[in-house]
């Protein structure tokens, strides 16, 4: 007859794979860069200059593409004629 294991050691089998998981956890980068205060400081600062630049690029890239549909609509009388200022205010700005 075999001996029941018991609770205890598929405890124990489950404590140690929690550490086995836990010693992965900690050593991953995001952990590592999180635990020193000026690494972390360091982190946000260049993901918030990332963000920064991608809003700053982004609008512009948006309002480039918009100024120049409102340049092609020049046939309609109020916005043509607001769109053609618009635009050659750019072109003078560029210059």
């Amino acid at each position: 007859m075999s001996e029941d294991t018991g609770p205890s050691d598929d405890l124990m089998r489950e404590v140690a794979a929690l550490r086995r998981e836990l010693q992965t956890l900690n050593a991953h980068r995001f952990i590592r860069v999180h635990n020193s205060f000026p690494r972390m400081l360091a982190f946000n600062l260049a993901r918030g200059l990332a963000a920064g630049l991608g809003t700053v690029l982004g609008a512009t890239v948006l309002i480039s593409v918009m100024i120049w549909m409102l340049s092609q609509i020049e046939f309609l009388p109020i916005i043509g004629e607001w769109a053609a200022q618009i635009a050659a205010q750019v072109r003078d700005m560029q210059n």
